[in-house]
């Protein structure tokens, strides 16, 4: 598959480490991957393609073994006025992310802070090695988080974790995250990667469409009082009843042979 830029150096590299597995990995060594509005693009670009490739199943985000994003390109901001960022609408490419039906897993290495802790909760899950770093330090520098910061945030940990972060900008470690609940799984710096590729390799033999509907109805469920999002989940079960593999994994279960699932 081609690259979403034509630039002799991409900032985001994609590669296909297994089956049914796209890897995306941010590319901006000499800026520790800091989120210009290029980069931006480049990853929505290839959050919408992989939306809608049938052969892709997980996707892993990550970026370089020191370092997964060190914030936003201040540079891109420093004179910008209020309007200025209103016109650029960035939130069209983090809606590319948030917005995708696959399953996105972060293997975080070194720092994840600002946009690049914004980044890694747009995932569905984020493994982090042993020596990341992850916070949201906007209030340093005179502003607040504004791609999800606050409201992810404050979904994964709460309000009393949420704005003792926020009001500081203190980092945290993958084991505090561990504890807190914004991270999923700790490994060992060397092994993140591929902690991230086993998971992404179990899911991606899953029946896709049960794996979908997974996520769709937790997303979609989670801001709804109890009773609608029981209904959404309801829905959704009953509605694999009508596929190919719900028929499948249960006689594959009930005849102990592996199952075939084909996404229908």
């Amino acid at each position: 598959m081609s690259h979403a830029s034509d630039s002799p150096e991409p900032l985001v590299l994609y590669e296909q480490p297994a089956p049914g597995v796209a890897l995306l990995r941010l590319n901006r060594p000499k800026a520790r991957n800091a989120l210009n509005m290029a980069m931006r693009e480049e990853l929505a670009t290839h959050f919408r393609r992989l939306d809608g490739c049938p052969d892709t199943r997980v996707i892993i985000l990550t970026g370089s073994d020191t370092v997964f994003a060190a914030g936003a390109d201040l540079g891109e901001m420093v004179d910008a006025t209020a309007l200025e960022l209103y016109a650029r609408h960035a939130e069209r490419h983090w809606q590319a992310i948030s917005a995708c039906r696959k399953p996105v897993i972060a293997a975080v290495n070194g720092f994840a802070l600002g946009g690049g802790c914004e980044l890694a909760m747009h995932c569905d899950v984020i493994i982090a090695g042993e020596s990341a770093r992850f916070g949201q330090p906007e209030v340093k520098v005179g502003i607040m988080p504004g791609a999800g910061g606050t409201q992810r945030l404050l979904r994964a940990v709460g309000k009393f974790q949420a704005l003792r972060l926020l009001f500081t900008g203190a980092q945290f470690t993958a084991h505090e995250g561990l504890r807190m609940g914004v991270i999923s799984e700790v490994a060992p710096d060397v092994q993140t990667l591929t902690a991230a590729l086993v998971m992404a390799v179990t899911i991606a033999a899953m029946p896709p469409i049960a794996v979908a509907q997974i996520k769709e109805v937790v997303l979609a469920g989670m801001d709804l009082p109890l009773e609608q999002a029981l209904t959404l989940e309801r829905k959704a079960f009953q509605l694999l009843f009508g596929s190919h593999d719900q028929k499948e994994g249960m006689q594959a279960f009930l005849q102990k042979r592996t199952p075939e699932y084909l996404g229908l």
